[in-house]
């Protein structure tokens, strides 16, 4: 049944390529696959009982206006520092660097963080993270934040593209025994970013 219905969704994507922005089929993609992750028992972070009635995540409407080509600066010669998390855990990160830009009128900024044991695994060498909170936190979306997956730019390259559509929850908003990181205060954004993954609704 999940085959035909990845061919089915396959389908779907080439026959709505033509029609939808190449971002919007990008954003799709995106959330479909996330889908799939959570349908499936040998990955899905849902409990046993979420995943009996689990059929798709919330996502807010995809909007290319939070799809941000941001100003990066790099921050070589930081410390590593434990970040913390919703357990006694505390994995080594480093600021990697700095991104900068304006949302609806607004300057921001986010710090951008490499993880420094996932940096040794050459499946993930050019992996960034970017933990954040917004004024959406508790209401529309999770109480502890959402993230985004980053790749380092270029080499030489001044600008990181963050797509806030691609915003997703931390596993702790599934089920309680993940131990999450907590998004840094200097990562705190005034403003709401509603697109992403919506706050899960719990059967229990």
């Amino acid at each position: 049944m999940k085959y035909f219905l990845s061919i089915i969704a396959a389908i779907v994507f080439i026959g709505c390529e033509k029609k939808e922005s190449s971002h919007e089929t990008e954003i799709k993609l995106f959330q479909y696959e996330l889908n799939i992750e959570f349908s499936d028992a040998t990955k899905s972070p849902l409990t046993e009982e979420d995943l009996k009635t689990f059929k798709a995540l919330e996502f807010f409407d995809i909007d290319e206006n939070y799809n941000i080509e941001a100003d990066f600066e790099l921050t070589p010669n930081t410390p590593i520092f434990e970040m913390p998390t919703t357990t006694d855990r505390l994995p080594l990160y480093r600021k990697y660097g700095i991104a900068r830009f304006t949302l609806n009128g607004k300057k921001m900024e986010l710090s951008i963080y490499q993880n420094q044991q996932l940096m040794t695994d050459f499946n993930y060498k050019d992996y960034l993270f970017l933990p954040f909170n917004d004024a959406t936190n508790g209401t529309t979306t999770y109480g502890g934040g959402r993230f985004i997956d980053l790749e380092i730019p270029k080499e030489g390259s001044k600008k990181i593209r963050i797509d806030f559509n691609k915003a997703y929850n931390p596993y702790c908003a599934y089920n309680h025994t993940f131990s999450c990181p907590i998004p840094p205060k200097e990562n705190n954004l005034s403003v709401a970013i509603p697109v992403g993954v919506k706050a899960f609704k719990q059967n229990h």
